[in-house]
């Protein structure tokens, strides 16, 4: 009667008492980041002070008083450090994968000394511009390394099985089997599946390459969801776009979840979607979901077209001398050109020569029907871990993918791009469905998220699945990572062969 009075729906009152989140990790790891901020910050506003004063401690005019540029540094590393937990950055649904954190960063450093810009100017401070310059670069840098560090960290402990949210996925048996499939084969991103409720359940457990998950309850109502939360004990839920759930019983569910501390994750059954392209819009009470695809035409088509021109000149410009090096030694390494170029298809199937360092005896393409039995390859593509056709000298500068720097020179022509689809054979295209003829959508690339995802390693549908992704979710952010993780790829060598 007196919570009637009150106003308090019976629904909000919790009416099973699931094990509360105790878990550690997000507290104990969050602290560790706001210390290597502070260390971060502390380093970015003393290097800066150090190189553009020396010894010296200069003052800063402020009002009517002289403020030494030490008290200045401190003042700016206490507001960066604040800063960056007011944004957000330590937040743990963000942290060990994707951009976002990364981004949350950079954006927080960027607002904070936009607004020393803004309070120098309105109160006429003559703030050096060199300590500024300096200072939020420098910060910036020293942050991301910091992130990164730590990012691998618990990406590794994630991987070991530690640091891991336990969820109980809830849904249909096929949404259910797909969100298991997918958090379960990525533990870095901080989801363990433990069991599945599903509404209306067959009697039979879902499961994952051979892994069964447990079903631990049907039926949509909301008792038993909660019954099977306290039986779990897990501090995640997450419910697929295919829930038979009444919309009631989802609403008093939040609150039910919210009052235990237990993260709730609505799954909508959208796959291989990147975040730039979702766009939430509350209307009515309704979260819609707006999804974007991304046309590369446009200023879009002239910025990666400008920056492919760019960074491939400078890279051929810097490269040039090694390259005639690695011609030469191709030369002398065994018989034949040092280039060898073959049939490609690129955007809108074009055809096109594509160049790269020869790698193999000049009768490579001879050969190659009496070794079509020993493929290592994905069921597609012909690929041989010990190719006797690979010369001494091809087998390093594949492994470290110098045979593939004269596709340089096919990113200054327009074939290809920096980044992009892996450039398919006029055979492959030949056997393309509906849906893989998108991923000629977009021109070729040298590196992709194949080159950085494991390679010829891949299965034929993992690297068409990558491919199709690239092309649905372009952004020059995600060339930009690709480009640095081919860097770790390349010296890693892993996959090449």
């Amino acid at each position: 009667m007196e919570l009637q009075r009150s106003g308090v729906h019976d629904a909000q009152r919790p009416r099973h008492r699931p094990r509360r989140n105790t878990s550690l990790w997000p507290w104990s790891h969050r602290s560790l980041l706001a210390v290597v901020d502070v260390a971060c910050v502390i380093w970015a506003v003393t290097g800066a002070q150090f190189l553009r004063f020396g010894v010296k401690d200069p003052t800063l005019d402020v009002m009517v008083k002289q403020a030494p540029y030490t008290i200045v540094g401190a003042a700016l590393a206490v507001a960066w450090a604040i800063m960056l937990g007011l944004w957000g950055t330590r937040d743990p649904r963000i942290l060990g994968y994707g951009p976002a954190e990364y981004k949350r960063v950079t954006t927080a450093s960027l607002w904070l000394f936009g607004g020393v810009a803004v309070v120098s100017y309105v109160f006429q401070l003559d703030t050096a511009r060199g300590y500024v310059a300096i200072a939020l670069p420098l910060g910036i840098a020293s942050l991301l390394f910091g992130r990164w560090v730590l990012r691998n960290m618990l990406v590794h402990d994630r991987m070991a099985g530690r640091r891991l949210s336990r969820v109980l996925l809830i849904g249909s048996a096929d949404s259910v089997e797909h969100l298991n499939r997918q958090l379960g084969g990525h533990p870095e991103a901080g989801y363990r599946p433990i069991a599945a409720f599903i509404p209306d359940h067959d009697g039979a457990d879902v499961g994952r390459r051979g892994e069964r998950l447990p079903v631990v309850g049907a039926g949509p109502s909301l008792d038993a969801i909660l019954r099977a939360i306290t039986q779990t004990k897990v501090d995640t839920v997450a419910i697929s776009g295919g829930a038979a759930i009444p919309t009631e019983t989802l609403r008093q569910l939040g609150w039910q979840l919210a009052s235990q501390d237990i993260a709730m994750i609505m799954a909508p059954a959208l796959t291989d979607v990147a975040g730039p392209r979702i766009h939430t819009q509350p209307v009515a009470g309704l979260p819609l979901i707006h999804v974007t695809t991304p046309k590369l035409e446009g200023a879009q088509g002239v910025g990666k077209r400008g920056f492919d021109l760019i960074v491939a000149s400078i890279l051929l410009a810097v490269l040039a001398l090694p390259m005639v090096v690695v011609a030469l030694l191709v030369k002398a390494d065994s018989r034949g050109p040092a280039l060898f170029h073959q049939t490609r298809v690129g955007k809108a199937g074009d055809l096109f020569d594509m160049f790269k360092f020869r790698s193999m005896a000049a009768d490579a393409e001879s050969r190659l029907d009496e070794l079509q039995g020993s493929s290592d390859g994905n069921g597609v593509l012909f690929k041989m871990k010990n190719d006797p056709r690979v010369t001494r000298f091809g087998r390093f500068i594949r492994r470290y993918s110098i045979d593939e720097l004269p596709q340089l020179l096919n990113v200054l022509k327009g074939d290809m791009s920096l980044v992009g689809p892996r450039p398919p054979l006029p055979g492959e295209v030949a056997g393309y469905d509906d849906f893989a003829h998108r991923r000629l959508l977009v021109k070729p690339g040298i590196t992709g998220l194949w080159q950085v995802s494991g390679r010829s390693d891949l299965s034929w549908e993992d690297s068409m699945r990558l491919d199709l992704y690239y092309v649905e979710n372009w952004s020059m952010i995600q060339d930009l990572m690709i480009l640095i993780k081919t860097i770790r790829a390349v010296v890693l060598s892993s996959g090449a062969y």
